[in-house]
């Protein structure tokens, strides 16, 4: 079982949680669902470190009723290790508790179904995790496993994090949506960590209604992308000064801007281009600097690491706190000047890769795109539809202001509907 449409199939949550609720089905036949999917795909996929069998459901299940979720392995999940996509953690023995994001999402209804496939210590070192939209081409990272699960149908949600661009990524290479939350939004407690300020939590599902029916759901809100929204004004950032755009996204994303437009939405361009690219340079000193002193023990064992992540602890160990102080300095003042920018619209909108997902599964591909955004703490919606000529997909991020997460997916599911294909040539 190799081709896109055997392996590519993601699960509508909404769909799921409106036939629950309206008793066309239950969470034990969403559980055998699951369970049938991975077993007739895993083989090929490689999305999971370890699958749990059907737990017992609560009474009062929540929104969600007792539905699966996969958990990104750094994640604590109560009877499991937590292993990091490290040799260093192999033989960790299973955790007594959840982190505190998995105990939010436990109230709200969803049950753990086991830990999906990381990188190292969610960095850029990969496993062996392939991609349903496109296999033989990488599913990004640092939630691999996570972006494959829900785009092979395994689940209909998946949590991952991000420090760079580890949960945009995998959901624009592997066409599902994905939220990267406003940072510092929910605890991070029990979540093996890589930057302190610039850790966030994500989570993935198959479109963006389906982020937002989870949203409400995790909040206690209404659905954001229930009833009519108006056209909203966006800025489209082009990312042109950071030079890693490719031509197929780029038309992509100019195709797409002409049709928001076109269907009423104010267009403006986005006006701190080389902003963004001075913040993206910021971030990777801040992200090796941080994680040279959060992952002290790794640090000394370094010689046991893969070469990518070993290279990014010497290099932040080696970084002068003089280098880190500018860095800093430099995404507070970005962080400043996007705010004031935010007054004028409503989303920016722009590439969340470079390009479609490459070949092959010794890499994850560029992060380049997200870094800036992270270092500033905002929320993102990964939103897919675009493909290019030969069917790979391509997403795009819209991005708000901190804390607009129930706005944000309002403008993202609108943008999602105006999603087209790249005219084949």
């Amino acid at each position: 079982m190799t081709s896109v449409e055997s392996l590519y199939a993601p699960w509508s949550l909404r769909d799921l949680v409106d036939d629950i609720t309206a008793g066309r089905t239950d969470a034990a036949a969403a559980w055998e669902r699951s369970a049938a999917r991975i077993s007739a795909t895993e083989t090929t996929l490689a999305a999971w470190v370890a699958h749990g069998p059907r737990p017992e459901f609560p009474a009062q299940s929540g929104p969600l009723s007792g539905i699966p979720v996969g958990v990104k392995d750094i994640i604590d999940v109560a009877g499991y290790p937590t292993r990091c996509g490290s040799v260093l953690r192999a033989d960790s023995e299973p955790v007594d508790r959840d982190a505190e994001i998995v105990g939010l999402w436990r109230a709200a209804g969803a049950l753990p179904a086991g830990k999906t496939v990381t990188t190292e210590f969610a960095y850029f070192a990969p496993g062996p995790t392939d991609n349903p939209a496109a296999p033989g081409h990488t599913p990004g990272g640092s939630s691999s496993g996570s972006a494959a699960a829900v785009a092979a149908g395994q689940v209909p949600l998946a949590l991952g994090s991000q420090t760079a661009a580890s949960v945009t990524r995998p959901a624009a290479y592997c066409g599902v949506a994905a939220l990267v939350l406003t940072r510092g939004l929910l605890p991070t407690t029990g979540v093996t960590g890589l930057a302190h300020s610039l850790d966030s939590h994500g989570y993935y599902a198959a479109q963006v209604r389906d982020l937002a029916c989870a949203w409400a759901a995790l909040r206690g809100v209404p659905d954001p992308s229930a009833g009519p929204a108006r056209p909203p004004r966006v800025a489209f950032w082009t990312a042109a000064p950071l030079g890693a755009v490719q031509p197929v996204m780029a038309e992509a994303v100019a195709t797409l801007r002409e049709r928001l437009r076109a269907d009423g939405a104010t267009v403006t361009d986005f006006a701190a281009e080389q902003t963004i690219a001075d913040t993206t340079a910021a971030h990777k000193v801040i992200m090796a600097y941080e994680a040279a002193r959060t992952r002290t023990t790794e640090l000394a064992h370094a010689d046991a690491l893969s070469a990518p992540l070993a290279e990014l602890l010497r290099t932040g160990a080696a970084t002068d706190p003089r280098d880190y102080e500018d860095a800093c300095a430099i995404v507070d003042r970005t962080r400043r000047a996007v705010l004031d920018l935010f007054a004028g619209y409503d989303a920016v909108v722009g590439p969340a890769a470079p390009g479609p997902a490459p070949a092959g599964l010794a890499a994850t591909g560029d992060p380049v795109l997200s870094r800036a955004w992270q270092a500033l703490g905002l929320p993102v919606v990964t939103v897919p539809g675009l493909r290019t000529a030969d069917g790979l997909p391509l997403g795009v991020q819209v991005i708000g202001p901190p804390h607009s997460e129930a706005a944000l997916l309002r403008t993202a599911t609108w943008v999602q509907a105006r999603t087209v294909p790249v005219p084949t040539p």
